[in-house]
């Protein structure tokens, strides 16, 4: 029987709710596909501040860096908006991502039959939409040197070296290879002397992968065209702030954010997430919807353990718990049979993993 240690960070506002339901997710699914998961629970965020007085504690990072993967909730909140910067909880997700040295972040982008009259997009344009999101995470300008703030003057630095674009598109080209063979590279070559370079090492790297079918784009074409016609994507390569506002984009096209997970890969160990926030709202409510953290529970099993098997199980059970109409609060007003708290839908994905 495998074995894997996995750390849990439930984080902050309806963190802890969305990631027990995707404990006993898994749980289901390991005791039908005969593996054991131990889990380990640390502080990030908010709520790690509260206690520890910083956002990522040493130990969380430790703790992290000697599992196998780590299954994250959410953090932030208003109560924490006015601490100084280095303070704030977002800077602890930052920071574990760079210990923990993840530079893709994987986001795919499904569209239920089921849902298709939740998007406020066409439902003939929607239909069939399968994408695939690769998002460079470590460079670009969100962390480019010199950086300033004056009192009339501001400025931040966008910049890739070679290594950072070839390592972010060998993941997307290798994602393409287990899907459909095609990648759609992302820039502003026509202005940026940075994506000039971006899309010289993109075609480097294609030459690796005669297989995959390479087309260019720039970002905001691709951002009219996300929404125009959907179902041209494949695979979409893009460095940091483009694929971050890209990224989110598409997450509406299903109709919720609340369906949708994420992976940062790349590094020793991966962080699994749902690409939502913590909505400290609806906290402690019981209608949040968890679906987006279960499925990101199934990115953990297939993209950091390998067993692919157990992943697809979970993704069959939420479809098929979708078609048999039930739904949570967020998604009462598109086809719904049963309204469920976010504690029932997790009982039911659960029993339906079980019988599958």
């Amino acid at each position: 029987m495998n074995r894997y240690k996995i750390a849990i960070i439930k984080g902050d506002g309806i963190g802890p709710e969305i990631v027990d339901e995707a404990i006993k997710v898994l749980d289901a699914v390991s005791a039908k596909e005969n593996f054991e998961l131990n889990y380990e629970e640390y502080l990030m965020g908010g709520c790690a501040y509260d206690v520890k007085g910083v956002p990522l504690p040493a130990e969380t990072v430790e703790g992290c860096k000697n599992s196998d993967a780590i299954l994250f909730g959410a953090i932030g909140g208003e109560k924490w908006d006015n601490l100084e910067r280095h303070l704030r909880p977002e800077s602890g997700l930052l920071k574990l991502r760079s210990e923990l040295g993840v530079f893709a972040n994987l986001r795919p982008t499904n569209v239920f039959d089921e849902l298709v009259d939740a998007s406020t997009i066409k439902p003939e344009v929607l239909k069939g939409v399968d994408l695939f999101v690769v998002r460079e995470l470590t460079g670009g300008i969100y962390f480019g040197q010199p950086r300033e703030k004056g009192i009339d003057r501001a400025y931040n630095t966008m910049v890739y070296t070679k290594e950072e674009i070839r390592r972010i598109a060998v993941v997307a080209f290798e994602s393409a290879m287990k899907r459909r063979k095609s990648v759609c590279s992302v820039d502003k070559a026509n202005v940026l002397e940075v994506s000039q370079l971006w899309r010289e090492t993109v075609e480097e790297v294609a030459l690796d992968y005669p297989e995959v079918t390479l087309s260019h784009m720039y970002v905001d074409n691709a951002a009219m065209q996300l929404v125009r016609n959907p179902k041209q994507f494949d695979v979409i390569l893009t460095g940091n702030i483009f694929g971050d506002i890209l990224s989110d984009e598409a997450s509406m096209i299903s109709g919720s954010i609340g369906l949708l997970p994420s992976a940062s890969v790349g590094g020793k160990v991966g962080l699994f997430e749902p690409i939502h926030g913590s909505a400290p709202d609806i906290a402690g409510q019981g209608i949040s919807n968890p679906i987006a953290t279960v499925m990101s529970a199934a990115m953990m099993l297939r993209f950091a353990l390998n067993e692919n098997n157990a992943a697809e199980r979970i993704e069959k059970a939420v479809q098929m718990v979708l078609k048999d109409g039930y739904r949570t609060k967020d998604l009462a007003d598109y086809g719904a049979k049963e309204v469920c708290s976010t504690s029932e839908i997790g009982s039911i994905i659960a029993d339906y993993v079980a019988k599958i």
